[in-house]
């Protein structure tokens, strides 16, 4: 397994592959899109490593005889199929693969939040950052299913127990409700599919809003007067023929009540196409969806299915005696002659539409059975139908039919010509290929040129195309052009005539001009760790993953029996520390990053007179103008230089500066300090970090070059020393270098050789036994410690199973999952007077302010009588949680489970928590300052 390593530009994802039976049960009933009830069995899975195949190259299952079929699935029907859920990794991949690949469906996943709240089980990572990684591994799941995805603008913002939360987190039902109609407007699906009921039963009250939205968003997507703005935008009322609810049954039930579903699918059956059933494909999708713990799992062949239940529709019943169905589009006219009737009853001449589909349709039929016997004699048929495609088009848009019923036919004909020309090429075994390429390679070009992943404007690069015509016929007429998202990137060869067997390659050089736009996120939260909203920045790609590629390349040709067109993304080759090779889309990035890192810096007032602060620039173009670099301080603040010289010229050229920061106050509060750089005639104020790994897409996260400041008025033991064990991943050490503590990182395969009686504490991170087999293996030398007299903090684990069956604590203790969601929920001292809430901080209810997203998780519900519970506290109308934070003597040393959500508010600086803190590691170090 190839790791990335952090650099400029560079954030790594860790993997884990520690997913064991009972979270990854709990994870893949909801990635299946069901849900277990108690005492139902599930069988067992299989583990297995994950594909790796190149996460911008088709899948194997798309190109060549297999990739033909499953196009020409596609061409003989016009449905269309859209799911909406709640966070990546909620969908049901299974019923998404069963119709789009088995049915050929088209088909469209919108995931209202990016999985942005959540815990990352592979790394740090956290918030927005998590939000780009999650958009990529569902993105990568979604090449399995075969779908299309979108996103609304509302962010998940952690653990929500009801609908009711979660809509005040979402102010109100409406800005949700509006991107769910804007995706139904866009897409004109024939069926809406709520993969949530929209009821407690659905857990999460992410879940539940996303089924209620989905089933208001039925009608309203049909009703002008809603959301009238996407109207005056150019978008029609578009009216869903049929909406269904999901998470009706219990996960991976074999039967299930009459009364209960309307429509059984069995997505265990085997696709000889895929070579597999369509629930085990879309588990090998799922498996990329590594920050959500499932990189490693698979099933084994069998029956399974999904349950939808029928709830509203505009169609009369088309349900049997049982009130069954047998598919999602029981009544509705989903073939290519059906188009006619359904969208152009008001044409003059229906019936000659009719007739026309029909014959496209039969060309169809005719390309299949072609490929049968010869995948190349398909070619003929297929081309024919896009001529007669393209000509029904033209009539219709020079018709008279009403704009309405205009603007859908030419959508679904459009749709068809693609799919259609992409059936062509397979079978004529065309491809095109567009790549950067290295300096060397362009000789007689101008010297400027670089092989380049990510440009910046005043760059030029240049791309080689490849035209390869892998048929028995020669591609004549042909015209090769390169495009970009800004108007003014437009280049093209025409004639191109390329013989059968052979390539055609064409060099083209690009200049960046200045203003292209960047390749970044369209959306961005002010404050990540509180706001439950996103901005759009650029309104052209709301709901969009990301916006499109940049750049691309598009061909035309013609053979005797047609003419037929292929696009391709510009890709170019990045090599990692390990030098292996990977192709990315190219990107358009600042000509320089400017980042503080840690983006959060806390300063205990009792030290605070100074601080230093540490921006790195890194240099993308070379020939960068040379510039000078200043800190934007508050008020009253002084920052030593006034500004330091920035001279790097060279593209990948990176460098720290360093600056003294003098508070203007020494009294607990939040400011913050910004990075400037000017260089020639522009200023930068913001850093970039490349998110990726090698079974993923990559993007680019943006960040303001700001630096959050806590001034926290602790007290903090000097001579403390204390020994981290990191699990899966958390920036609790950083926070305590910060401030001023001896922390030494002790890797969890060295515990069993560490001399752990030189440290007078030992934390152990986030999940670290579930993450880190080392830290269970060695559970008896970590007991031993605290019985000779040393300190143990052991932070949540989420494998609640595991971490049970393995007796862990020094005592009888059972984990949960019990949680505190709501951050502000009151929290009552137990033992006002125990030495960790008194030492050597005092704590008081003013430290339970300002926590951000939850209070804990993963609480202990029952203990030994040899454990005391400090605190307590819970949910709106649910009663006292007192397992979040428990204390017990064990020999001469200190044992201590914390559930309490230290890993999010230490980063965020926020103060109780640092103080609280600060007193677990104290425990039983009394005399220590």
């Amino acid at each position: 397994m190839r790791l990335l390593s952090k650099q400029p530009h560079l954030i790594a994802m860790n993997r884990s592959r520690h997913n064991r039976f009972a979270e990854l049960r709990s994870h893949l009933c909801r990635a299946l899109g069901m849900w277990l009830l108690a005492g139902v069995l599930v069988p067992a899975f299989v583990q297995s490593p994950a594909e790796q195949s190149s996460p911008v190259d088709p899948l194997p299952q798309d190109t060549g005889t297999a990739g033909l079929r499953q196009t020409l699935r596609r061409l003989q029907t016009t449905g269309r199929l859209m799911q909406v859920d709640a966070h990546p990794d909620d969908e049901d991949g299974g019923m998404l693969t069963l119709e789009s690949r088995g049915k050929g469906v088209s088909v469209t996943l919108l995931t209202l939040t990016r999985g942005e709240g959540g815990q990352n089980k592979t790394g740090s990572n956290l918030f927005d950052e998590l939000g780009v990684l999650r958009t990529l591994e569902v993105l990568a799941a979604d090449r399995y299913y075969g779908v299309e995805q979108r996103f609304s603008r509302v962010a998940d913002f952690g653990f929500s127990k009801n609908a009711e939360e979660t809509f005040q987190k979402w102010q109100g039902h409406d800005l949700a409700l509006a991107d769910i109609v804007r995706v139904i407007r866009t897409f004109r699906p024939d069926v809406l599919v709520a993969r949530f009921s929209g009821t407690p039963r659905d857990g999460h009250g992410n879940h539940q809003s996303s089924g209620i939205l989905t089933q208001e968003a039925f009608r309203a997507a049909a009703d002008p007067k809603r959301f009238p703005e996407q109207i005056q935008e150019g978008l029609l009322p578009w009216q869903t023929k049929k909406l269904y609810i999901g998470n009706v049954c219990p996960f991976f039930a074999q039967t299930c009540p009459d009364k209960d579903y309307t429509l059984q699918l069995n997505t265990g059956e085997t696709d000889p196409l895929l070579g597999m059933s369509y629930v085990q494909f879309a588990i090998e999708g799922l498996r990329h969806q590594e920050s959500q713990g499932l990189g490693g799992i698979s099933l084994p062949p069998g029956p399974r299915y999904s349950f939808y239940r029928l709830v509203d529709s505009v169609l009369p019943p088309a349900a049997d005696k049982n009130k069954h169905e047998q598919s999602f589009f029981d009544g509705i006219d989903t073939s290519l002659p059906g188009l006619a009737t359904r969208f152009a009853a008001k044409l003059e001449d229906v019936a000659k539409l009719q007739t026309q589909l029909a014959a496209i349709a039969n060309d169809i039929k005719d390309a299949g059975r072609e490929s049968e016997k010869d995948p190349a004699a398909a070619a003929e048929p297929l081309l024919a139908a896009v001529a007669s495609l393209q000509k029904a088009t033209a009539e219709i848009q020079t018709g008279h039919l009403p704009e309405a019923d205009k603007r859908v036919l030419m959508d679904r004909f459009n749709e068809k010509i693609q799919q259609t020309e992409k059936a062509a090429n397979l079978a004529l075994n065309v491809t095109l290929q567009a790549s950067v390429i290295a300096p060397k390679e362009s000789e007689g070009r101008p010297q400027e040129v670089d092989a380049l992943t990510a440009v910046s404007p005043g760059q030029q690069f240049a791309v080689r195309v490849t035209l390869h015509n892998g048929s028995k016929y020669p591609l004549s007429s042909s015209v090769i052009s390169l495009q970009g998202t800004d108007p003014r990137i437009d280049q093209e060869e025409k004639d191109v005539a390329v013989q059968p067997g052979q390539d055609h390659a064409v060099l083209f050089v690009l200049h960046v001009p200045a203003g292209f736009p960047y390749t970044r996120p369209y959306w961005h939260r002010d404050n990540p760790e509180e706001d439950a909203i996103n901005t759009v920045d650029d309104a052209k790609y709301a709901t969009l993953p990301f916006p499109p590629a940049p750049f691309h390349v598009n061909a035309s040709y013609a053979v005797d029996s047609g003419n037929s067109a292929i696009e391709a993304p510009v890709l170019a080759q990045a090599v990692d520390k390990q030098g292996s090779e990977e192709k990315r889309n190219v990107a358009v990035v600042p000509a320089f990053s400017v980042m503080l890192e840690p983006g959060e810096q806390v300063i205990p007032v009792e030290d605070g007179a100074a601080t230093s602060v540490k921006v790195q620039v890194s240099c993308n173009l070379t020939g960068a103008p040379t510039g000078t670099l200043h800190l934007e301080a508050p008020s009253g603040w002084r920052v030593q230089p006034a500004e330091l010289a920035v001279d790097l010229t060279q593209r990948g050229v990176s460098a720290d500066y360093q600056f003294k920061v003098f508070p203007g106050s020494l009294q607990e509060g939040r400011a913050e300090i910004r990075a400037v750089l000017t260089a020639g005639d522009k200023k930068y104020s913001e850093g970039y970090s490349l998110i990726t790994r090698e079974d993923l897409r990559a993007f680019y996260y943006y960040q303001p070059a700001i630096q959050r400041v806590s001034m926290v008025d602790v007290k903090v033991p000097r001579n403390l020393k204390i020994g981290y064990i990191m699990g899966a991943g958390d920036d609790i050490p950083t926070t305590l270098g910060q401030l001023g503590m001896n922390v030494t990182m002790i890797p969890a395969e060295k515990i069993a050789s560490e001399d752990l009686s030189s440290f007078d504490t030992i934390v152990l991170g986030i999940r670290a036994y579930d993450t880190q087999k080392d830290v269970a293996s060695n559970n008896k030398k970590l007991l031993d410690y605290v019985a000779s007299g040393g300190t143990l903090v052991v932070q949540y684990n989420a494998s609640v199973g595991d971490f049970n069956s393995g007796h862990f604590t020094p005592y009888p203790a059972e984990m949960s999952r019990a949680r505190v969601s709501v951050e502000q929920a009151p929290v009552e001292m137990l033992d006002p007077e125990s030495s960790i809430l008194r030492y050597p901080n005092q704590i008081t209810q003013r430290d339970f302010e300002g926590w951000v997203q939850e209070r804990g998780l993963y609480f202990m519900d029952q203990w030994d009588d040899h454990f005391k519970p400090l605190l307590a506290s819970n949910d709106p109308g649910e009663p006292p949680q007192k397992g979040g934070l428990l204390v017990a003597d064990y020999g001469k040393g200190i044992y201590i489970y914390t559930g309490y959500a230290f890993f999010r508010q230490l980063p965020a600086g926020v103060p109780g928590a640092i103080r609280l803190y600060v007193n677990l590691l104290s425990a039983g170090h009394e005399g220590s300052r």
